[in-house]
């Protein structure tokens, strides 16, 4: 089992009079984590299943006499797909401000229901993490680092989710299940969404076009919809983890792309599963956009841990100049060009940006070098 990072994140916070919120896509290891928490680090936890009517019932109906005997002497309650409870976010501030030295941490794996529930009830009383699967620096400090090289290939095809890592000899069968099963099923039972044969196809449409600019016009007129759906779906997929936008950088020079936008995965297996490639890296011709994708993913959730805040973007221009993935912070920039086949690694960063933005930093990022910006 892999040591997760927010481990630790989630146990400095703890017991300071506020509730812990938990996000992340299904399968992440949310509730594997928590469930760590109880059994290694809190004495007396309580584990709370919003599957479970019962639960349910008692969350949803915010008796405060209630909710004191379920907490009864335990100090540690942990409420898992919290998203599922009506205004679960009323609930949690009547257990925050009323009932003393406890600490609630919810999860949830649909931002877009368990965030519209818990902003204004919970103001200035939760702290919130986002899990994602497993990080290149979660492999390096459980493994080690000969581990990280010898997995990459592997998770270049089939992703990083838990439980590919841990059962490596069927990762297509998992990732199948996972797919099929669980990834979806917030988007899918959203009143708003009618027509899941649509977001199969805008999917396909994603995953092929992933380090490439996209059009929600030209998704729409391909996917047979129109574009506001397919801006919604968009949305719903980011709010469910599945896939995450960077917008074009543009500020200074007048023939930047000033509306253009790229669309990744979380990960990678997810991206290929979707279009049922599995092919190894001599086979295939994305590889590019498979490196483009694993590492931009790698470095949002290295950003994420270390609590490092930064606006990130991709930059091109007219003329087809182009940066693949960029860090602001501050006013100063850390730029990355990412290139599969270390043979091509001596591509230069385009002078016009270079001497138009305040550069930090400029890297050529090759399977040779990639591990000492994730680690």
């Amino acid at each position: 089992m892999f040591k997760r990072i927010l481990q630790q994140d989630i146990l400095d916070r703890c017991f300071r009079g506020k509730a812990i919120i938990l996000l992340g896509a299904r399968q992440v290891g949310k509730t594997t984590l928590l469930k760590t928490i109880i059994n290694d680090d809190i004495e007396r936890a309580l584990y709370l299943n919003c599957d479970e009517p019962q639960t349910a019932a008692i969350l949803t109906n915010r008796n405060l006499k209630d909710l004191q005997m379920v907490v009864g002497a335990q100090r540690l309650i942990v409420i898992d797909e919290a998203q599922k409870i009506d205004n679960i976010g009323l609930t949690l501030k009547l257990m925050v401000d009323n009932i003393p030295n406890i600490q609630v941490i919810a999860t949830g794996s649909s931002a877009f229901e368990l965030r519209n529930q818990l902003n204004e009830p919970l103001t200035g009383r939760k702290f919130e993490y986002q899990m994602f699967p497993i990080s290149t620096a979660e492999i390096y400090q459980t493994e080690g680092f000969l581990e990280v090289r010898k997995r990459l290939e592997s998770r270049l095809i089939y992703g990083s989710y838990p439980d590919i890592l841990n059962h490596e000899s069927d990762p297509k069968e998992l990732l199948r299940m996972l797919t099929d099963s669980y990834l979806y099923k917030d988007i899918l039972a959203t009143d708003n969404l009618r027509k899941p044969d649509v977001l199969d196809k805008l999917l396909r449409a994603l995953a092929f076009q992933v380090g490439s600019e996209v059009s929600y016009n030209e998704l729409a007129q391909t996917i047979g919809t129109d574009s506001k759906t397919v801006e919604r779906y968009i949305e719903l997929l980011e709010k469910c983890f599945v896939i995450f936008r960077l917008n074009g950088l543009s500020r200074n020079l007048r023939n930047e792309l000033k509306k253009s936008k790229k669309i990744y995965f979380y990960d990678n297996g997810v991206r290929n599963a979707v279009i049922q490639q599995f092919a190894s890296s001599d086979m295939r011709n994305d590889m590019g956009a498979l490196w483009e994708n694993f590492f931009i993913s790698e470095r949002i959730k290295y950003n994420h841990y270390r609590h490092y805040f930064c606006n990130c973007y991709f930059w091109r221009t007219k003329s087809q100049q182009e940066i693949d993935y960029i860090e602001e912070a501050d006013g100063v920039f850390d730029v990355f060009e990412m290139k599969w086949n270390p043979s091509k690694a001596n591509t230069s960063i385009p002078k016009s940006f270079m001497e138009s933005y305040s550069v930090s930093s400029a890297t050529i990022v090759t399977p040779e070098n990639y591990v000492e910006f994730l680690i």
